[in-house]
């Protein structure tokens, strides 16, 4: 007979990426499959607010949300900015969760079309920006010394497209990774 096990033990047996995938799938059709999901996204949910489960992506996720609120107001800048679009945040913290761990942490800044951009700058010549607006298109940009570039990439809300990672670890790690622009 099998014997009952804690949500805390389905994180470990299944692992969290794993059940992460499963309570943001949407495919569930069954009402028990409805339901499997349903209490798999509490876990998730609940996994995403806990620091010493979820690290620094909790309190990145959490800061999403205060930007949201912040700026859910047309003209929250007094320049005329649109409201930041609710689907532009929710892509943002699907970026964050898609992160590796190795990764730091973006800063995030509200733009005036209601995107947000996610920025690693380690100085002023060397910086890499993604801007996530409500589709699931990133546009990003770099400047490292005297190397400048942008482009656009597809995401698919669980993996981070490999040029704008490999972007990223390039300006993070001192330009000790590689990079390729197409």
């Amino acid at each position: 007979m099998l014997k009952p096990f804690s949500t805390i033990g389905l994180c470990y047996v299944t692992g969290y990426s794993v059940l992460g995938l499963y309570a943001r799938g949407g495919s569930a059709i069954s009402a028990e499959a409805q339901a499997a999901q349903k209490a798999a996204s509490a876990v998730v949910e609940s996994a995403e607010l806990s620091q010493a489960l979820f690290g620094g992506k909790a309190a990145a996720i959490s800061q999403l949300g205060v930007l949201a609120n912040e700026c859910a107001e047309q003209d929250w800048d007094g320049n005329e900015a649109n409201a930041i679009d609710q689907l532009a945040v929710s892509i943002a913290q699907g970026f964050v969760r898609a992160m590796p761990d190795t990764l730091p942490l973006p800063e995030f800044t509200p733009e005036p079309d209601g995107s947000v951009s996610l920025d690693w700058i380690q100085s002023r010549n060397r910086l890499f920006s993604v801007s996530v607006g409500p589709k699931n298109r990133l546009a990003y940009a770099w400047l490292d010394g005297a190397d400048k570039g942008h482009g656009v990439a597809q995401f698919d809300g669980r993996t981070i497209p490999s040029r704008v990672l490999e972007g990223i670890q390039s300006i993070v790690n001192h330009g000790n990774a590689p990079f390729r622009t197409a």
